[in-house]
């Protein structure tokens, strides 16, 4: 590519269509007129000699030369965007800002509580706006409509800056008159019926089959690669709901072990190491690259470390 050729503009047309993948509203989103973001589309056609967007049954599909593109033109875009932009001098104490950040009950659980109190001995006044995983989407982040995205993700879209927050393992809470408490050993373990607990990623979630193992996450994984499989009587995704459902009963719930110690000073449940080994699964923290240079968010970002790091240390 020439890059004599080459127009800012044109990068600006090429990041709307990939995410809108729809010439109207992308023309939408950048304030110009539908004939002009066409022309547009034209001209990036000859400067990369690919089709880049095809008409389908579904709208406009990216070409493979496209999908390569896209998080090279995002970064490119987000670096210019840096460069333009005067930086702008960030006080949490004075600051009125609204984060919206999406997070998973169990990060809500386990990290938010000392999160909120760090924020509000220094930012009073910023207000937090915590949304589920399936109040967003992957476009929602992208386009920095969210701040952040704190969960267990199977897979990021490459665009994406992330950090792992921590890792965590397993743990099993049974109540105390639970038979099992006595031996919980593996045959033990397959002989009980269970609580299974997560919401991984983002997005609206589906009905759960418990007749697919691979679906259902890393505990019926490393039950399944063993060749067992136990015995699932209820599924949730949230991760309080076990210490308050599991009674006086004989059900056992396997979750992470930042939550599962959540409940060590409640005398009802008990708290036991899984009978096999479960592998470990990271936290993480996720964000576009439109907002990687932000102030306000690098200050987020950081705080979210620190009180992670105490978390954990």
């Amino acid at each position: 590519m020439d890059i004599d050729r080459a127009d800012l503009n044109l990068l600006l047309y090429l990041d709307a269509l990939l995410r809108e993948q729809n010439v109207t509203r992308a023309a939408q989103q950048l304030g110009i007129s539908q004939p002009a973001l066409s022309n547009g589309l034209k001209r990036l056609r000859e400067l990369f000699d690919d089709p880049l967007l095809i008409r389908s049954r579904e709208g406009m599909t990216p070409t493979e030369r496209a999908i390569e593109l896209q998080p090279q033109v995002r970064e490119v875009l987000s670096q210019i965007s840096s460069i333009l932009q005067p930086e702008q001098q960030f006080i949490p104490a004075e600051s009125q800002r609204v984060f919206r950040v999406m997070a998973s009950d169990y990060a809500e659980a386990t990290l938010f509580p000392a999160l909120v109190k760090r924020m509000r001995e220094l930012a009073p006044r910023i207000v937090l706006d915590i949304l589920t995983p399936s109040d967003i989407s992957f476009r929602d982040l992208e386009q920095g409509k969210v701040d952040m995205a704190i969960n267990r993700f199977d897979h990021m879209p490459e665009s994406f800056h992330q950090v792992t927050v921590w890792r965590d393992s397993f743990s099993c809470l049974l109540n105390r008159n639970n038979p099992a408490v006595a031996a919980l050993d593996l045959d033990t373990y397959l002989e009980s019926s269970h609580i299974w607990v997560s919401k991984t990623g983002i997005g609206v979630g589906f009905g759960m089959r418990p007749d697919k193992p691979s679906g259902l996450g890393w505990i019926d994984q490393a039950l399944s690669q063993m060749g067992h499989k136990r015995n699932i009587s209820i599924f949730t995704r949230h991760y309080q709901v076990p210490a308050l459902i599991i009674g006086d009963n004989d059900l056992i719930a396997t979750l992470p072990s930042k939550v599962a110690q959540l409940q060590i000073n409640n005398p009802e449940i008990v708290i036991l190491d899984p009978p096999f080994d479960v592998p470990e699964f990271e936290l993480k923290m996720a964000w576009s690259p439109l907002l990687h240079h932000n102030a306000a968010h690098r200050w987020l970002r950081s705080t979210i470390n620190e009180v992670a790091a105490q978390l954990t240390g």
